[in-house]
């Protein structure tokens, strides 16, 4: 009878020490990271380079995959698994250099990690660029009790077994889910797995279940599909494109002519027998493309952000606030999609100095030239620029969310 009663003592100690530990870990913050991999050749999806690579909906695929993760507030950090020939494609995230196989990438991106672990780590396909908000959150609110969490579909159509392109009978489907990612992990766990896994498992849970550890089912999406063959391009983009915000903005600016010698335009000096008279260096064209950055944000104008009245930006250089206007954008999570600006005068001429103008709005805003355009129009001697008094512009800037 002691003995019995020592032994339901110690187990209700040793049960309620561990509900205290399971406690005291939930109050504890969390680091959540991600490991996107993306060091495969992708051949079946076809195209001259890598399908990561490839544009879908305005941006490299790798790109949306990558903007996912970075828009959810519960990921820390983001690792990308690339090939080692591809080191260089990727300058705003953390890289590291894969293997010969999908294994031995992840397990390359997990060693990277292990310096300053995080609590949980998600991997996931790079090619699955339309993963939800919903599916990353389901997954890390499951590693609160599981050691591991994946998304999966479950299975409702027949399936069947095929040999030389005949049905030759069919399969259970009961019990079956379609894989996806993220697979997410307790860190430790997965990567002590991974350490002593096998080189020919087909994914992470696979390396999860081989260690023993168990591994929650989450509901996937139709949505979150991967990337496999030349026709997955188009759906992605078409998902994609719906999930995709978009803001338009609309400038416009006058400067009337003084004396001087030249004026400036789109960051280009133009030699002329007047000047442009402004408080900073009067660039039209720049000041109405900064407004329509501006009123895209919903942030007022040039005025607000550097007013007049201040002396410091008595005679500034207008690149000044167009950077400030880009970069807002970009703290917001914003990328130039494109732009237009159009000059309204009848002097100087403005058509052989297009090309300049762009390069030099686009080196600005560190963009690519094809995104600027900049054109020129008279207004047929009607008004002050018909009477030469003076320049206009209009612009309009189209912004997405990165």
């Amino acid at each position: 009878i002691i003995i019995c009663t020592f032994f339901v003592q110690f187990f209700a100690v040793v049960q309620i020490d561990a509900q205290l530990y399971h406690a005291r870990m939930m109050d504890l913050p969390q680091k959540n990271a991600v490991l996107i991999v993306a060091a495969g050749r992708g051949l079946r999806a076809g195209g001259d380079i890598p399908k990561q690579w490839q544009m879908v909906a305005g941006k490299r695929l790798i790109d949306h995959t990558i903007a996912r993760f970075r828009s959810h507030d519960k990921i820390a950090e983001i690792v990308v698994v690339l090939h080692p020939d591809d080191m260089d494609e990727l300058s705003d995230v953390k890289t590291v250099a894969g293997g010969a196989t999908r294994a031995a990438s992840v397990c390359a991106g997990l060693r990277a990690m292990a310096d300053n672990p995080p609590t949980h780590v998600l991997i996931h396909d790079a090619a699955r660029p339309c993963v939800s908000n919903r599916i990353i959150s389901d997954v890390l609110d499951a590693l609160n009790n599981h050691q591991g969490a994946a998304p999966g579909l479950v299975v409702t159509d027949a399936l069947w077994r095929t040999e030389a392109g005949l049905i030759v009978g069919g399969h259970p489907r009961d019990n079956i889910a379609r894989a996806q990612t993220p697979q997410g992990f307790h860190f430790d766990a997965i990567y002590k797995a991974h350490l002593n896994a096998l080189p020919d498992h087909p994914d992470d849970v696979a390396v999860a279940l081989a260690a023993g550890l168990s591994v929650a089912l989450v509901g996937g999406e139709e949505e979150n599909l991967k990337v496999t063959h030349p026709q997955d391009f188009g759906r992605a983009a078409r998902i994609l494109r719906q999930d995709m915000t978009i803001r338009l903005g609309n400038g416009y600016d006058v400067h009337r002519f003084g004396p001087g010698s030249f004026v400036t335009l789109c960051g280009i000096e133009l030699p002329h027998d007047r000047g442009l008279v402004g408080h900073s260096d009067a660039d039209v064209g720049m000041h109405a493309l900064t407004d329509a950055i501006y009123g895209a944000l919903a942030e007022g104008d040039i005025g607000q952000h550097f007013p007049p009245s201040d002396p410091q930006w008595k005679g500034a250089a207008s690149a000044i606030f167009l950077k400030h206007a880009i970069s807002l954008a970009r703290s917001k999570g914003y990328e130039l999609a494109n732009a237009d600006v159009t000059l309204v005068c009848e002097l100087p001429k403005i058509g052989p100095h297009s090309e300049k103008m762009r390069g030099a709005l686009a080196q600005i805003m560190s963009v690519s030239i094809d995104q600027i355009s900049v054109k020129a129009t008279t207004s047929e001697t009607l008004g002050f620029t018909g009477r030469k008094e003076g320049i206009a512009a209009l612009a309009t800037a189209a912004l997405i969310a990165k």
